[in-house]
């Protein structure tokens, strides 16, 4: 039978751990650690994810400030924004929202902000800094939280091919440099897949491990399978559904329950990867706050 990787289970645990570190700090006389997230437009899955983030650093003793802009908000009102926020030493960490609206340069939002903020660890300094295995970045959430899920099962992937569909810049490309270090999760072979990738399942059959980040529902089906391999399905699609009270279900890019019996590994969705992130965001924000407020206690925080 495959494992379950249960990132909701997992996190929870990490989220206990974050919880117990900030109150022991904050009891030592430390400010709270504080998170400002800006929001744009009206965008329904957006507004939800912001307010489970919201939820889950209220859980753990971490302030938020919801900055919310109207969705015609010109790019630099946005960038005086982002600067504002690098300025204010009671912020310890920073978050645009994405997607932004086409009007606006995601590339140069992210790169208005302070790399030590950017607790999405989406800065180009960042990125620099995960290639390099310098331990004072942030590592993008959702690779971070696959790297943690994947650490706590103990995951073999030393001399393992690692399959990545998908180049995107917030999971695919920072996880392919993740899975490339001289580190442990990593040392892997990695072959990263895109729109552009000719036979996709011959590729994907290759792989001991292979990752789904794509955002295309049900792309990964039985016969793109190594038997005994990892899934780690990161794809969450809203697809209509009339039986749910929402009139929708979350939808991986994996057909989970084809591609179920044939693995070692495999996330769920949902519960799998989407809690890892959330928590993997936490983490970075409790490391950037420590690394503001930590030297009154002589602490020395790293990944």
């Amino acid at each position: 039978m495959p494992i379950l990787l249960e990132g909701k289970k997992v996190a929870q645990s990490i989220h206990h751990t974050l919880a117990n570190q900030v109150q022991k700090h904050v009891k030592q006389g430390l400010p709270a650690p504080h998170l400002a997230i800006i929001l744009i437009g009206e965008d329904p899955a957006s507004n939800t994810y912001v307010d489970r983030k919201v939820k889950a650093c209220k859980e753990i003793g971490i302030l938020t400030t919801v900055i919310r802009e109207d969705a015609r908000i010109d790019e630099g009102t946005l960038i005086s924004s982002v600067e504002s926020l690098n300025a204010n030493p009671h912020i310890h960490g920073m978050i645009v929202q994405l997607p932004l609206p086409p009007h606006i340069s995601t590339a140069t939002i992210i790169e208005a902000i302070d790399p030590q903020k950017d607790v999405d660890g989406l800065h180009p300094l960042n990125y620099g800094r995960i290639a390099y295995q310098a331990s004072a970045g942030h590592v993008p959430a959702t690779p971070l939280g696959i790297w943690l899920l994947m650490k706590h099962y103990q995951i073999e992937t030393t001399g393992k091919h690692c399959v990545i569909v998908g180049r995107g810049t917030t999971v695919g490309t920072p996880f392919s440099i993740l899975m490339s270090r001289n580190a442990y999760p990593g040392n892997a072979t990695v072959t990263m897949c895109h729109s552009h990738t000719e036979d996709l399942a011959t590729i994907t059959r290759k792989a001991d491990i292979l990752v789904a980040a794509i955002g295309q529902p049900k792309l990964i089906t039985a016969d793109m399978i190594k038997p005994g391999g990892t899934v780690i399905d990161v794809g969450l699609t809203r697809v209509p559904d009339a039986t749910k009270q929402k009139g929708y279900r979350l939808q991986g890019d994996v057909d989970f329950e084809t591609v179920n019996p044939l693995c070692g590994y495999i996330t769920p969705v949902p519960g799998g990867v989407g809690p890892m992130t959330i928590v993997a965001l936490l983490n970075n924000t409790v490391r950037a706050w420590l690394s503001v407020e930590g030297s009154r206690l002589s602490i020395h925080c790293k990944l």
